[in-house]
């Protein structure tokens, strides 16, 4: 006897725990601007600054980042204008971040 599948609809995903960016550990939200190649991104940040972000190996093997996508970055402490990349959202969560004025839009 055959297992019938359900049918795979597709329902809004709902937003359970957006991460916020913490103060104490230097993170700040940013939006990515361009894709350079070799694990570098350049990522206009919600405090003025345009940084020159890299992606860490562990997050690079599990998600895809593209053009427009939102991110926290922690800026380097002794190159301000570089960063490593922490944490990507994804789309219902950006929706959460703009409507509780994280997000500059």
């Amino acid at each position: 006897m055959l297992k019938q599948r359900q049918n795979n609809k597709q329902e809004p995903e709902e937003v359970v725990r957006v991460r916020i960016p913490q103060k104490s550990a230097n993170e700040v939200l940013g939006t990515v601007e361009s894709l350079l190649g070799a694990n570098k991104i350049r990522v206009r940040c919600m405090d003025g600054v345009v940084r020159l972000a890299r992606i860490p190996g562990k997050i690079k093997k599990r998600i895809w980042l593209m053009e427009g996508d939102v991110v926290i970055v922690v800026p380097w402490s002794f190159q301000n204008e570089k960063a490593d990349i922490v944490w990507k959202y994804s789309g219902p969560q950006v929706n959460w971040l703009q409507r509780k004025g994280f997000l500059k839009s």
